[in-house]
Order: structure tokens, then sequence, then C-alpha cells
């Protein structure tokens, strides 16, 4: 059955009422069943459908099970039948992600004849249109240097590694054709760059709740439900709400802002102290935090830097760390030796045998140990001098009580800031304080 007979059908099928449709479609051939199966718009709930006007980028936040994935295929699908040249980003957290996710639901979403080619050793899509997509990955965001696409699908935006990079590069590469577009599926969380899309001019912004899609199985729908329902997590991954602050958190986003000052001239030339916080990697796939502060002359703490980096080798994070305290001209470089003392010690005196270093020992968790250097915060004697995202982040998912619901499975580039924090807290004069390790 062609397109414009299968569309007709459809449209005489959505007029009845629903007992006579069902009669209809039981009298029907196989052929025409299944062309009509396949036409995504008849089938799609109210959320999925693709909003109109002039929009540049559409941002889709929903919670889990919601049909995201599904929906991105179809808009993919439909910009490649339609734009036979046209050249697709498809861009996931990992390019493993982009794979198991992306390029699984493009497969399954081609229809009877349409012969689509994946290539994962190439990192392509072929539609039988002759148009391309291809895979990029957040953890890599210089690949999307270059690269011009006419659409692009963005998937799982919130949880992106360079997330503000990755999205920068694709946005100056979108200028194919005379109306480019992007679509953003992602279950929401508070980042920066989600802000930032917000705020964006042509932007078309829709959002659903997970028991919107009808075909999600009622046992599991209730389960989560009755484990999740009205807490934050449960807002966010199945409600689909944009949470901007986690409740008990040590630092807020408007703490964070208001705490947002670049150090003063005079502080910048007479900085008491500058310190370098490094928590060391506990695997070789792990992020080594590594943040640069200082206690200016105006009495001041500041983050100045997050150097942090992951997938690093021994080598590779104790150069960083090295380079770090070489740029500032750091007095100490405090790092955690609870993960290998020996080898920490080691590592970085091979690299840089002068480093002022010291090895300090965790008692009590990350969050606990934050707690004292969010007081700070609070209170409007340290400040970041900059926008650190990751770290930000990070930040904000620390919770009092010791609970950490941030990024990722550790706060490393947090915990890095509180060792230099610490550091220059317990050498500076502030009256009588508490710290606790």
């Amino acid at each position: 059955m062609n397109k414009r007979k299968a569309w007709a059908l459809l449209l005489a099928l959505d007029a009845l009422a629903p007992r006579e449709r069902l009669r209809a479609l039981k009298r029907l051939p196989v052929p025409a069943l299944r062309g009509i199966s396949e036409e995504w718009w008849w089938q799609a709930h109210h959320g999925q459908r693709e909003p109109g006007g002039d929009w540049r980028i559409w941002l889709l936040m929903a919670g889990r099970g919601f049909g995201k994935t599904t929906l991105g295929a179809e808009w993919v699908w439909a910009r490649a039948r339609k734009t036979p040249d046209a050249e697709i980003a498809l861009v996931g957290g990992t390019i493993a992600e982009v794979g198991r996710v992306m390029a699984r639901a493009l497969t399954a979403a081609a229809r009877t004849g349409e012969a689509p080619l994946w290539v994962p050793s190439r990192g392509v899509f072929e539609f039988p249109s002759g148009a391309k997509a291809y895979a990029y990955s957040a953890e890599r965001p210089e690949a999307l240097r270059g690269p011009e696409h006419h659409f692009a699908w963005c998937d799982e935006l919130a949880k992106w590694r360079h997330a503000d990079r990755a999205w920068d590069n694709l946005m100056l590469g979108l200028r194919g054709g005379e109306h480019p577009r992007v679509l953003v599926t992602t279950t929401p969380q508070p980042v920066p760059l989600l802000r930032r899309i917000k705020a964006l001019d042509r932007l078309a912004e829709t959002d659903g709740r997970s028991d919107r899609n009808r075909n999600l199985p009622a046992e599991h729908l209730a389960a989560m439900t009755a484990a999740y329902g009205g807490t934050r997590l449960g807002r966010q991954e199945l409600d689909g709400e944009l949470i901007e602050d986690v409740e008990g958190a040590l630092w807020t986003r408007e703490t964070m802002e208001d705490g947002r000052e670049a150090p003063g001239q005079d502080a910048r030339d007479a900085f008491k102290r500058i310190v370098v916080g490094v928590d060391p990697p506990a695997s070789a796939a792990g992020v080594c935090g590594i943040s640069v502060c200082a206690l200016g002359a105006d009495g001041i703490f500041y983050v100045l830097a997050d150097a942090s980096g992951g997938g690093l080798s021994p080598d590779g994070w104790a150069r960083k760390v090295a380079k770090a305290a070489e740029a500032w001209g750091a007095d100490r470089v405090v790092a955690e030796a609870n993960q290998g003392g020996d080898m920490v010690k080691a590592v970085l005196k091979a690299v840089a045998p002068g480093l002022p270093l010291r090895l300090v020992h965790a008692s009590r968790g990350k969050v606990t140990r934050a707690e004292p250097v969010a007081a700070l915060f609070e209170t409007g004697e340290a400040k970041l001098a900059g926008r650190f995202p990751d770290l930000e982040d990070e930040l904000a998912g620390m919770v009092t009580g010791g609970a950490y619901v941030g990024p990722g499975s550790s706060p490393d580039r947090a915990d890095a800031m509180v060792w230099a924090m610490t550091e220059l807290m317990a050498r500076a004069d502030l009256g009588p304080r508490v710290l606790r390790l």
C-alpha cells in the first residue's frame, strides 16, 4: 500500500467510533494492516507529536518509558525520507550508547521494503533514500568541530560529560539546507546546558510523564510509582519534571550563582595562598578530581579552576596535576591518599620531583567533609571565580547527611575542591571553627 492510500485509510479510520474502527480493521487485508501500522503519526500519543511553528530546536524532556527514543528514531526517519541528501548527526553520551540505543531504534523504525545499513566501525547509518546519519559522542566534543549537518538528534543530553562543548560544536555546524533543526530527547536533570537551551530563541519545548505511554507495562509503572511517586527522583524520572535544586543540597543553584565572582585585581596580585586539591581516580576509567583554589588578600576563598580529567593513566593525571600547580604557582598540592597513598606519591613525584605535595587521609565521607566548605559559600566567604559546569553539577548533588545524587557515581571534582579549600581554611585566621575530616 502506497503512502497516499495509507493516509487516506487512516483518516477514514480515525473518524470512526472505537467499536466501528475495530470492526473495520478486522476486515482489512494483511498488506493494508501492515501499511497503516507503519504510519507513525497515527500511533504516536499526544506528547510524541511534533510541534508546529518555525522552531529550530525541539526540546522534549520526559520521564523514563515515555517513548523518547522511538520518537527520536521516527523523527530522524521522516527527515531522511524527505531530504535524500541529508547529513544527520546522532549525538549520545557515548559512542556505545549511540549504537545500542539510537541506531537500534532507527533500525526498528524501518518500514517494509526499507533496508537501512548501520556500520558500527564507521559510525554511519545509511538510509535507503541516500541520507546518512553519523554517530558522535559527547565524550569527544571536538569530533563535532567541522562537520556540517542538516539535522541532529541529541539523546539524553542531561547526562553528557562535556555537554557545553559538544552542544556548541554541534550548533556551529548545523547549517545544512534551508531549515536545519535539532531534536533533543532527555530525562530532565538540573544541568547548566538545559537551562541554556530553555532560554534560546526559536525553541519548541514539550514534556511528558511516563504514564503517557500506553504501551508501558502497567505492573512496572505501578511498582515504580509506589516506590518513587512524589519523591524528587520520581518527579524527575517518572513525571519528567526539571528539579532545579535537590532537597537538602549543600550547594543550591542560587548559592552558586550568587557566589560567582572573579577576584579583584588587588586580590589576584596578592593571593595569600594557592592550593591544588587532588582526588585520584579509583580506576583507569574514573575521573581524577583536580581543583585550584586560593585565599585572596580580601579574605575570600576562590575556586580558580577545575582541571579534572577522566580516563587517564596514572602518568596522565599526574602530569595534569603538575601542570595545574605550575600554571597557577601553587604553594601546596593536597592529594587524597586513601586510594593507594604510596602510588599517589610515587606517580606525582615521578613527573614533578619538586612538587610541594602533602598527602591527606579521609576518615569521613566526601559529603560530610564538604559541609564546612559549603558554609563558606553560604556566608559569602567563598566564591566561584568562573563557570565550572561539571563541578557545579556535583556540588548541587551533595546532600546534608551524606548522600550524593549528582551525576556519576562519585563527586570527584567536588572532593578535590573540598581538599583544597580545607587546606586553605586550616591555615587561615577564620576564628573559632570546627573542621571535620
